[in-house]
This record gives structure tokens, sequence and C-alpha cells, in this order.
């Protein structure tokens, strides 16, 4: 027999050798891991529709909007005679391209929660810069659209899209009232204006004593708002300048 003292170091292995675990396991985590197991579901299930934001983008959009709301210091901006529905300044040009998709998209999604909407056209009608340039100021420089929710500000094309992501747009329409039936007005089919009656849409008036003279019913475009789908109590507005 070879002495105790002889022998080499054991090799053999441990009775309990230490396994590294094959998955990190704690409890905190376990409804984090299950919210990415449904969305992943829901994308297998339909692979088609659009990708929703993940609940972590969710609530960090919605922080951060809420966070640049408060840290504001500014006076918010008010519309008179505008408390119960929606205002917003856009054209229908395409000149600037970038314009034009910001408040075809604004639109879009404002048409999508069935509540009164003014949209005031710069494009079909200049009274509306007189409006704005009255609201915000004639020196001070702005980009369509501008949206006002119950007569106060809200944002343009990039605010309204994250307040839609977020869900707090949502919250701030949820009080004003509900239209009922289609949102599309079958006398002007949504284009908010209608040819003239008095001067059918030529903005000149003929008579055999003065000759023409500029109708006083239109704008320069010969057109007046539609009187089915505009809002009653709506009226031209004078502002000072500052």
């Amino acid at each position: 027999m070879i002495p105790q003292w002889l022998r080499s170091p054991s090799r053999a292995a441990t009775t309990n050798p230490t396994k590294s675990p094959s998955h990190f396991s704690f409890s905190s985590f376990k409804d984090i891991d299950a919210i990415l197991k449904e969305e992943e579901e829901q994308q297998v299930l339909y692979p088609q529709s659009p990708k929703r934001p993940s609940i972590f983008h969710r609530v960090k959009l919605s922080t951060t909007v809420l966070r640049a709301w408060s840290s504001s210091n500014r006076r918010p901006l008010t519309l008179p005679n505008a408390d119960q529905r929606v205002v917003v300044y856009l054209t229908s040009l395409r000149v600037v391209r970038k314009t034009f998709e910001d408040c075809k998209t604004v639109r879009s999604i404002l048409r999508g929660f069935n509540v009164p909407i003014d949209e005031r056209d710069v494009s079909l009608d200049s009274s509306f810069l007189d409006e704005l340039q009255g609201i915000i100021g004639r020196n001070k420089s702005f980009t369509l659209p501008l949206v006002f929710i119950g007569g106060t500000y809200i944002g343009g094309a990039e605010e309204v899209k994250r307040l839609h992501e977020c869900g707090e747009l949502k919250k701030m329409i949820g009080g004003l009232p509900s239209v009922v039936g289609s949102s599309v007005c079958n006398l002007c089919e949504g284009l908010r204006f209608i040819l003239c009656p008095q001067c059918n849409g030529s903005h000149k008036i003929y008579s055999e004593k003065t000759g023409f003279r500029s109708c006083a019913d239109c704008n320069t475009n010969g057109l007046v708002r539609c009187p089915s789908c505009n809002p009653s109590g709506h009226r031209r507005i004078s502002y000072p300048f500052s």
C-alpha cells in the first residue's frame, strides 16, 4: 500500500459541483418577462398588423411629454369661443411637402376621435392668418399645423403625434362632445368651404349703376364657410397685433 503522504492530490470531481444557472430568475422580473412574452405572441398571431410601441417606450414617451409641459414657464396660448371643440390651423397646399404631410397626418389623427373639429385652412381663407398673427404675435414665426383643444394651444404635428402615441391626447379630447353620424359633411364633402352663393365664386358683384365691385360675403377666393359643418358661434375675430 502507498503511504498517505505519497498520494497525489485527488483529481476526482467534487461531490457537489457548482453549476452555473441556465437562466436568471428573480421575483421582481416576472412581470417584465410576462409583458415581453405577451408582445412576442401578439406579433406571431398578427404579423401583418402595425407594430405597437413597447410598454417601456410608451411610459418613457408619456413621462417625457408631461415633464416638458410641467417645466414650461410660458403663458399658454388660448383661443376664444373654442372651449367645446378642436381647432386646427392648417394648409391644403402642397408647396412645402413636409408641412402638407404634417397637416394631413394631424387631421387624420384628430378625425379618428369623432369630436367637433374646426379646420381653418389658411390657404383657402387668408383671414385665418390674421387670426394666428393676433394670437401668436405679428412678428413671431410659426409652422403649420397648430392645434387648440378646448381653446388651449397644444402644439404642432410632433406634439400631437407624441401625445397620441402615449395616450394623453385621448384624455384631453375625452371631455369634448361627440359627433353623431358621419364626420364628413355632405354639403362641402369635408372641404369646410363652398362657393359663395352671391357671386358664384367670382368675388365680384355687378350692378348697372356701379359696375363691378368686390363681394362682401366671401373671401378673396370666392369661398364662404360651409353653413352645414361650420361650428355655430364661430365668427371672424379681430385681434390687436402685439
